[in-house]
């Protein structure tokens, strides 16, 4: 099979064996694989101790056709299925753990995440899988971490008792995350505040509903000037430290703080004082990919119409060093997918 792979921060596209698969796993043959900003910082290496040599990227769709012993209870040969939740959470998880019986797989110890799927086939854990109906295009490929990872984010304002109505600030709204939240958000009827850099970013995310679209230089001001006290809460899909700080000076007194991108490591440290947790006494947490009924439940929000993904552009596996460049460089708004695995 043709397969991209990370060799010691290189990436490489080569031919590899097919996959073969083992008790409860299942090999998809992917059609379609999502590109995630996640893997330009895998490439670059700005995430210490994170492995830079191995199989390469985490959203796919494909078809199954393959399944090793006990798979048959999860998946059928045929089955159409969108695969990764979000890469660090889908590999395996033990299902008895306090994490597992907790609602939080991808804390268990036993875990395993999900690399693979810029390949022709991907061997994986038949439980990870979840059926798409025939109405998801393959286009609709990063649900399966950008969607998945932006739905897991907003439900936590639910989870933390935030009711329909409340501001919420969404950091980084134009891009492959938080254009997904912004949707998301509207749709579970919270009023939105879209913020991101530059003027055709700020209109793309005005189209997507949010209440207001502003300049990330302008934001802190707009926001004084339009919603007292400010934001209820505040999500940073963005990976600049810059964005933390910016959402947390939008953030009212007692509001919830969710923080979902991760900077470079060079950017160094999020700074806050204790004065300042004195002041606001905000809900800070971090939102980190999703679980299999999170993923079933985005995809039927996809299903009934409320979420598409914006895919700005496509190409070749062959073309994915070009692709992951012009997303490091802010080059389109939503995502990219690789819609052929072949060349």
């Amino acid at each position: 099979m043709r397969t991209a792979r990370l060799e010691d921060g290189e990436l490489r596209i080569m031919e590899r064996p097919d996959p073969e698969p083992g008790y409860e796993e299942a090999v998809v043959r992917i059609t379609a694989a999502g590109v995630c900003h996640s893997d330009v910082h895998l490439l670059k290496g700005d995430w210490t101790g994170v492995a830079r040599s191995g199989p390469f990227g985490h959203e796919g769709v494909g078809i199954v056709e393959a399944l090793g012993p006990g798979a048959e209870r999860y998946a059928a040969l045929g089955d159409r299925v969108i695969v990764g939740l979000g890469g660090s959470g889908g590999g395996y998880w033990c299902g008895a753990c306090e994490h597992c019986l907790g609602g939080k797989p991808r804390l268990c110890r036993q875990g395993k995440g999900i690399l693979g799927t810029y390949s022709e086939q991907l061997k994986l854990f038949a439980k990870s899988m979840v059926v798409l109906p025939d109405s998801i295009g393959d286009h609709e490929v990063p649900l399966a971490c950008g969607g998945l990872t932006a739905y897991g984010a907003v439900k936590k304002l639910n989870q933390y008792s935030l009711v329909p109505g409340s501001w919420v600030a969404v950091l980084g709204a134009a891009g492959g995350l938080g254009h997904y939240a912004v949707q998301i958000a509207k749709h579970w009827g919270y009023r939105v505040v879209g913020v991101d850099v530059g003027a055709d970013r700020v209109q793309f995310v005005r189209s997507l509903g949010a209440d207001l679209a502003v300049d990330a230089n302008e934001a802190a001001a707009v926001v004084r000037q339009t919603i007292p006290g400010g934001v209820h809460a505040s999500l940073v899909f963005t990976p600049r430290v810059a964005g933390f700080r910016l959402g947390m000076d939008l953030l009212r007194r007692g509001g919830m703080f969710v923080g979902v991108g991760i900077p470079a490591d060079k950017e160094g440290g999020i700074e806050i004082s204790p004065w300042e947790l004195f002041g606001k006494d905000p809900l800070i947490m971090f939102s980190a990919v999703g679980t299999v009924q999170d993923m079933r439940e985005l995809v039927q929000l996809a299903a009934d119409g409320h979420v598409r993904t914006h895919v700005s552009r496509t190409g070749k596996l062959s073309e994915l060093s070009t692709i992951l460049d012009e997303l490091e460089s802010g080059a389109y708004t939503g995502r990219a997918v690789i819609t052929d695995l072949s060349n």
